[in-house]
């Protein structure tokens, strides 16, 4: 059986990926980093977007997201259950945790084990050392489709602009850019009325995860092909309150 590694931040998509890969791979190790300072993110946007549009954002994700996420458990569960989704976490003997995925110790760990190939996973960007340290192939499941909806919540911007053709996952090489690298494979979602905001992911996981497979087969058959992507390339971010309240009072996007 072939072996690979998976690099991941923590959370239910990283479970399921684990969980679903484990059933036709042996993963060799789940290299699991810890999310990023609060604190440290919200400097960096500050500087970015400005202070009242960081405020936005912080007030979305700290109010609306948290109710969305508490109203929409049920549908979260008939997802699972549609899907056979497993949510539980990897075994703790196959996680090695660590601060960030761009961390030395993470270097060493590609350098002395060697893999073929790496499965990425809600990490931040990963660094050129890392991906330079081996001979290693990087493959990332984009909640999203590229080149079109880079980054962030790509479903839901996709709805936003009416858009629903470009809805979806996509499977990809990684380099150095933000969801830059060639396209393996992607696939559309179709959201029902009674999805959301924290919905959309869940479907993307669910639907990502069977490309995501495909890939890892081709890999290893040495039958990787590329896609090409829409002329066009965004990336997007997390919306402010204000965004959101408006999309949805007027576009009915939830």
């Amino acid at each position: 059986m072939e072996k690979i590694i998976l690099l991941a931040g923590k959370g239910v998509s990283t479970n399921i990926v684990y969980n679903y890969l484990s059933k036709f791979y042996e993963i060799e190790k789940v290299i699991l980093e810890e999310p990023p300072s609060r604190l440290q993110l919200i400097r960096k946007r500050i500087k970015r977007f400005g202070f009242y549009k960081v405020a936005g954002q912080l007030a979305f994700q700290t109010v609306v997201a948290k109710w969305l996420t508490i109203t929409s458990r049920k549908r979260k569960v008939e997802i699972i259950k549609e899907y056979h989704l497993d949510t539980s976490p990897p075994p703790q003997s196959k996680t090695l945790p660590v601060n960030s995925i761009n961390d030395r110790q993470v270097i060493d760990y590609l350098i002395k084990t060697q893999p073929k190939l790496a499965i990425v996973n809600g990490t931040r960007i990963i660094s050129r050392k890392v991906l330079d340290a081996t001979g290693c192939t990087f493959i990332n499941m984009h909640a999203g489709i590229t080149p079109k909806y880079r980054n962030v919540h790509g479903a839901y911007w996709a709805l936003v602009n009416n858009d629903r053709e470009n809805c979806g996952v996509t499977v990809h090489l990684v380099d150095p850019g933000i969801d830059t690298g060639k396209i393996i494979y992607q696939s559309g979602i179709n959201p029902m009325k009674e999805d959301n905001f924290v919905t959309y992911p869940l479907l993307q996981v669910a639907e990502g995860v069977n490309l995501l497979g495909n890939a890892i087969k081709d890999f290893f058959n040495n039958q990787l092909e590329f896609q090409s992507g829409s002329k066009e390339s965004h990336l997007w971010y997390h919306p402010t309150i204000f965004q959101y309240l408006y999309y949805r009072l007027f576009r009915g996007i939830k």
